[in-house]
């Protein structure tokens, strides 16, 4: 293959804009802490109140909550209230998907089950 060939299939690949990289590091940096893994895998299960969070993950409120704020930014859940309660879920099938995959790659690749 010549260098010109080389060059033209290069300058074929279109690179992502920056602001939506910024966004795609930014999702992947929420994922990037256990506590949240946790609260994501819990809120795939099931959608709970900060209580039931802090009851699954033995944990205080205090650290669910700031754990929450942080996905709630990355946009991976949201919450409604009921009643004097505040119930999360996961934010839209996106999310489902993604960590659906997550750990389907992770099983892969580490030979697990």
């Amino acid at each position: 293959m010549s260098k010109d060939t080389k060059q033209k299939n290069l300058d074929q690949i279109e690179m992502l804009d920056e602001q939506i990289e910024r966004d795609v590091i930014h999702l992947f940096k929420a994922f990037s802490n256990q506590t949240r893994i946790r609260i994501l895998f819990a809120l795939k299960c099931k959608k709970l109140t900060v209580s039931e969070i802090s009851e699954v993950l033995s944990m205080s409120h205090s650290a669910i909550s700031h754990q929450l704020r942080e996905l709630k930014l990355a946009r991976l859940v949201t919450y409604k209230k009921r009643g004097r309660e505040i119930v999360y879920e996961l934010d839209d099938h996106h999310v489902h998907d993604i960590f659906d995959i997550a750990i389907e790659h992770v099983k892969e690749i580490y030979k697990y089950e």
